[in-house]
């Protein structure tokens, strides 16, 4: 299983999981000349592209999706029903270009085995993923309000996990932004903290861990090396400073 970001901010997401040659993007909030052009330098053939899951309709994470379906029709959409009607709604598409599934019933998609699972936002029905290939599992889960344990049981059945750290409180309360973002932002709805991704990661990562990414860092309220130290702290308190560490660039692959 190879795991690559092609972009990870507020301005846009989009995640690849590649296994036997078969892709799944995890959203698609690039534009179509973006996700071309970083997919292709990433290594992979539009040919190998087995299906996109949606995890919710915020326009950065929706963004190329529409264009996608024009170039790619034959490549399925998956998102549950009411991320597939406000994702329509959004974009201007058809309810009948999803296949829609039921959080936490698994269904396959070419090599893949994906089990949706519920998870905090302010949007209709958001959802992560646990995607299993290869004898492998991988844990996924951006923009979430709070780091509650029936999240942290699917990371700790997790090989390799992509987790939102999304910003350092301080760094919110004191930037210029308007007080109703800020409520939102730290809201039980809003955005996993630094804080709030290590405290998950400690109670629940399990000796099987061997990689973690963290994503959607805030560009104005977070900085790498903050969110890094409080995440390699939390696995020291854990005994496992040996996990894997990579903080996901906003706009380049990693």
């Amino acid at each position: 299983m190879r795991l690559v970001s092609l972009a990870s901010s507020s301005a846009g997401n989009a995640y690849c999981v590649e296994s036997g040659g078969r892709v799944l993007l995890i959203d698609c909030g690039l534009s179509w000349s973006d996700f071309k052009s970083r997919y292709g330098s990433a290594g992979f053939s539009l040919d190998a592209l087995e299906g996109v899951l949606l995890t919710h309709n915020h326009i950065d994470h929706v963004r190329g999706l529409a264009t996608l379906h024009r170039k790619l029709p034959e490549v399925p959409l998956f998102a549950n029903l009411m991320t597939s009607e406000a994702t329509a709604s959004v974009l201007k598409m058809d309810e009948a270009d999803f296949f829609a599934f039921e959080n936490g019933q698994s269904f396959t998609a070419g090599p893949f085995t994906v089990s949706p699972f519920s998870i905090p936002h302010d949007v209709p029905d958001p959802v992560g993923y646990m995607v299993e290939a290869e004898g492998l599992k991988y844990f996924h889960a951006t923009d979430v309000g709070m780091p509650l344990d029936s999240i942290g049981v699917h990371l700790a059945d997790a090989d390799c996990a992509t987790l939102e750290s999304n910003h350092d409180p301080v760094m919110v309360m004191e930037s210029a932004r308007p007080p109703l973002l800020k409520r939102r932002i730290l809201g039980p709805r809003g955005h996993l903290s630094n804080a709030d991704a290590a405290d998950l990661v400690a109670r629940f990562a399990s000796p099987r861990l061997k990689e973690l990414r963290l994503a959607h860092l805030s560009a104005e309220c977070n900085a790498p090396a903050i969110a890094e130290r409080e995440m390699r702290e939390a696995l020291a308190s854990i005994s496992r400073p040996d996990v894997i560490l990579r903080i996901l660039p906003p706009d380049s692959i990693l």
